[in-house]
C-alpha cells in the first residue's frame, strides 16, 4: 500500500472497500503530516467515509497505526521480491534490498520524500508501543535478508581442521550489520534532502564493499 494510491480500484471504476480506503488515506496522511498530527477526522475525510466506518474496521487510532505499519512492511517486501526476481545471484540479491528502498523513495509522495515511513512513525510512538515492535521486526527482517544473501556469497574459509564456520558466521553477521547501517544512514540523509540520491549512492558503495568481501 503506497501513499500515492487512488480511491478507485485499478481499472475497475469501483470504489475500494472502506477498510482499504481508510488504510490508503492513513498512509498518505501519516507519511505527509505525521502520526500525532493526523486526526481521525482528516483520515475519514480523505477516505470519503463516515467516522463510524473507521471504528467498524479499527477499534482505535492505535490499531489503525499498526495496520498502516504492517502494510508498509508488506509493501516493501513486494518491492524487494520484484527486484529479487531480476537478481542474478546473491550479490545482486543484496543489492535488491537497496533497490527496493530506492523504489520506495521514487514514489510520488504528496509533500515529497521524507525518508523511511516506518522509522518516522516509530519516532513518534512511545517506548513500549506495539507499533515500535512492528518497525523493529521490519528492520530485523531486512538485515536477515541481507545476511541470507551473504551466506550464499561468502565462501567458507578452509583451514587445516576444515571449514572455519564460526569465522564465516561472524563475517556474515558483521557484513550484514555494516550494510544495514549503510542503508539506514542513506535513508535518513535521503529523507532530509527529499530525494533518493543518497540511497542510490549507498547502493554503489554496497556494491564496492561486496566486491571486496
Amino acid at each position: 500500500m503506497s501513499e500515492h494510491g487512488s480511491g478507485q480500484g485499478a481499472g475497475s471504476g469501483r470504489r475500494r472497500p472502506a477498510r482499504e480506503r481508510l488504510l490508503a488515506a492513513a498512509a498518505r496522511r501519516f507519511y505527509a503530516d505525521g502520526v500525532a498530527a493526523t486526526g481521525i477526522d482528516a483520515i475519514t475525510a480523505d477516505a470519503g467515509v463516515a467516522k463510524m466506518s473507521l471504528y467498524n474496521n479499527f477499534s482505535s487510532k492505535a490499531e489503525l497505526v499498526r495496520a498502516y505499519l504492517d502494510a508498509r512492511h508488506e509493501e516493501w517486501l513486494g518491492l524487494y521480491r520484484a527486484r529479487l526476481e531480476r537478481a542474478d545471484g546473491p550479490r545482486e540479491g543484496v543489492l535488491a534490498v537497496f533497490d527496493a528502498y530506492a523504489d520506495h523513495a521514487a514514489f510520488a509522495y504528496e509533500h515529497g520524500f521524507r525518508g523511511c515511513g516506518l522509522l518516522n512513525a516509530a519516532a513518534e510512538l512511545p517506548v513500549g508501543d506495539e507499533g515500535r515492535d512492528v518497525v523493529r521486526a521490519h528492520k530485523e527482517e531486512v538485515e536477515r535478508l541481507i545476511a541470507g544473501h551473504l551466506e550464499e556469497l561468502l565462501p567458507a574459509a578452509d583451514g587445516p581442521d576444515g571449514p572455519h564456520l564460526p569465522d564465516r558466521a561472524d563475517r556474515v553477521r558483521d557484513a550484514a550489520e555494516h550494510l544495514s547501517f549503510l542503508l539506514e544512514g542513506a535513508m535518513a540523509r535521503a529523507g532530509l534532502e527529499g530525494d533518493g540520491g543518497r540511497v542510490r549512492h549507498a547502493r554503489a558503495m554496497a556494491a564496492s564493499l561486496l566486491d571486496r568481501l
